[in-house]
């Protein structure tokens, strides 16, 4: 699977010095690893939007754009 981010990702994972943890939680999920970083269906679920943790405290959202192209679009404060 690929995973690519939307503008504005990058910068507030290196304000928060997560890069390191994100791009780890990256690889499991283009090893298509889902349980490593678990990967969820966000309620209400027909929206069609994904989370998968990025450590204790940040969660990644995003999207599937088609099967094999995971979208991220935000990280989250899970606190």
């Amino acid at each position: 699977m690929n995973v690519f981010e939307e503008e504005g990702v990058v910068e507030y994972l290196k304000a928060r010095n997560i890069t390191k943890p994100y791009l780890k939680a990256k690889k499991y999920l283009e090893m298509d690893y889902y349980g490593q970083v678990d990967l969820r269906k966000r309620a209400p679920k027909a929206e069609g939007i994904y989370y998968f943790r990025i450590n204790k405290k940040y969660r990644a959202l995003g999207y599937f754009q088609n099967k094999k192209t995971f979208i991220v679009t935000e990280i989250s404060d899970h606190q």
